[in-house]
């Protein structure tokens, strides 16, 4: 594993070293760590400063009403989210703007600025927000192989696909509406989930039409009911998966027989966030459907960890990168409650620490049972390097 983590150090580098170079410089000649700012803010009094900062609180982060009080530079955050991972990500923000001196959080506003700002703090609050994208009250399992994302891969060593197999995934998940300050003042969103996953034997063996060989591809469809309140976020759902063997998997294997492996599943998700950088979570579950053809014993459970380290700042780039670990271990009742496992590490960037779309680059080892179809219940193990987008 060395050689990895000496690979993804690298790649942290290369990423940060133009702005380094840049920041070396320039700053050595005329650059100072308030140029990033207009000409007019740099100077502008604290009013014209608190504007321009709640304007970046309200792009960023639109779901919630997020109040901004600036006073010597001195910066004062009222009306921030129950959700610790929110309202440190939005600290972080605003600390990061240059000028600012100090960040404060408050409940409400300075005694001395409450009949000015009373009507403003204090106006009527949205109860909720339809279609909210910014962020995200659950974080996806990222060691999850079926975690609903998109992701360009290639396998190696795979005994049940085939030794060199490239996998794709095509998934989303589609906010619909979000309740704010909800149940002891957490949130809640409603969402729906949908995706794909795809193998291809890069080299298959008979390889009667020539070229790759489709074997699987797995659909997807949920519906996600998430909560997230301090440290804790929870996920409800209920969902559909189905696989179905690939056109040319059918033509090299014509004495295959074809199944239909189709499930529904009810699960419960709770993560626990101990700190900035450690996550646990379990995911206790159960089959409520299977189709005939290939029956599943219900109950699951799945369970795992993240850590993240190692994070850089990039004012030039406005990205933020760090190293990441995650572990992710299941057992099931039809296979006989053995372990299955995935450990994936890797390098992630965004434009904000710890929320919104994430790109991440990574190694990871997989050791049990094949998740792919009609192939679920036979037993592999592989490595696997891929590019992955999403939340």
């Amino acid at each position: 594993m060395r050689p990895f983590v000496l690979a993804f150090s690298l790649l942290g580098s290369l990423l940060f070293a133009e702005e380094e170079n840049k920041d070396k410089e320039e700053v050595a000649v005329f650059m100072t760590r308030t140029d990033g700012l207009p000409a007019e803010v740099k100077y502008a009094t604290d009013p014209y400063f608190e504007g321009y900062l709640q304007a970046l609180i309200d792009m960023h982060y639109a779901e919630y009403k997020v109040i901004v009080i600036v006073k010597k530079r001195k910066v004062w955050l009222a009306n921030l989210p129950k959700n610790k991972m929110l309202e440190k990500s939005m600290i972080a923000f605003i600390k990061d703007v240059p000028g600012v001196q100090e960040v404060y959080v408050l409940e409400g506003v300075p005694p001395e600025d409450e009949e000015l700002r009373e009507k403003y703090v204090r106006r009527p609050q949205t109860t909720g927000v339809w279609f909210p994208q910014m962020t995200e009250l659950f974080q996806p399992l990222v060691a999850d192989p079926r975690n609903v994302t998109y992701i360009l891969g290639y396998r190696a060593g795979d005994k049940v696909i085939g030794p060199q197999t490239a996998n794709i995934a095509l998934g989303d998940d589609f906010a619909v509406y979000r309740w704010i300050d909800l149940f002891y003042g957490g949130d809640m969103q409603i969402g729906i989930e949908s995706g794909i996953w795809s193998v291809f034997n890069l080299n298959p063996n008979p390889n009667v039409g020539g070229g790759t060989e489709l074997v699987n591809t797995d659909f997807y469809v949920g519906i996600p009911l998430t909560y997230a309140k301090d440290k804790w976020s929870f996920r409800f759902r209920v969902y559909h998966i189905s696989g179905h063997l690939g056109d040319e998997y059918m033509v090299n294997h014509p004495d295959v027989v074809r199944v239909n492996p189709s499930n529904e599943y009810v699960e419960f998700a709770a993560s626990y966030q101990a700190s900035e950088a450690i996550r646990f979570y379990a995911v206790p579950g159960a089959i409520v459907h299977s189709d005939p053809t290939y029956l599943w014993k219900p109950m699951y459970i799945d369970y795992g960890t993240e850590a993240r380290f190692l994070g850089h700042k990039s004012y030039y780039q406005k990205l933020y990168g760090t190293l990441f670990l995650a572990l992710h271990w299941r057992n099931l009742q039809q296979l006989n409650w053995n372990f299955d496992g995935t450990y994936r590490f890797g390098y992630e960037l965004s434009k904000l620490q710890g929320i919104g779309r994430k790109l991440r680059l990574f190694v990871g080892f997989h050791h049990g049972y094949s998740l792919e179809g009609q192939f679920a219940k036979e037993r592999t193990h592989y490595w696997e390097f891929d590019l992955n987008y999403g939340f």
